[in-house]
């Protein structure tokens, strides 16, 4: 009987941690391994639709942030607003995905990146969308647009950009 129970137990416990494992290996601040609350992500490299295969994406111009900043400047609200205007009361789900530039360590970029979505996902909330229905993610300097090393560059991947679920 002891030894029923003891088997039963660590197979539960091998079940418990095969299930935690993460099959690509890496981490994304608000990705549950491969998902985004159900929603499964691509392949992370260049040119591929990293937000997944049910995800819109490059429907709505990116929001562009300062160096170093997390906020929503002023000129940047407008595309907010047309995403918010766009999607109140229909229900659909978006995936504000927040990247950065190349400066900075993997765990600080990937970090800011993550304060770019949430201020993003915070301007649509207040902007009359659901919730339950802005989802954030994290890439940080990883899948820039521009892949030089300069000012211009830099400014093109300090965004956040949306996807739409399908």
């Amino acid at each position: 009987m002891r030894f029923q129970h003891l088997t039963i137990l660590s197979l539960f416990a091998l079940l418990a941690l095969s299930g935690c494992a993460n099959k690509k290996g890496k981490q994304y601040a608000g990705v549950d391994g491969d998902y985004v609350n159900g929603t499964p992500l691509g392949e992370r490299s260049e040119g591929a639709n990293f937000l997944g295969a049910n995800v819109q994406r490059g429907q709505y111009a990116p929001v562009q942030f300062g160096y170093d900043s997390s906020s929503v400047s002023p000129d940047q609200e407008s595309k907010v607003a047309a995403v918010a205007s766009a999607l109140k009361g229909t229900g659909k789900t978006v995936i504000v995905a927040g990247f950065t530039d190349e400066r900075g360590t993997q765990e600080y970029n990937r970090s800011l990146g993550e304060k770019r979505a949430l201020a993003v996902r915070e301007a649509l909330i207040a902007k009359g969308l659901q919730a339950n229905n802005v989802q954030t993610v994290s890439f940080g300097a990883e899948m820039p647009v521009d892949s030089a090393s300069n000012e211009a560059a830099w400014a093109k991947n300090r965004r956040a950009e949306f996807g739409i679920v399908k």
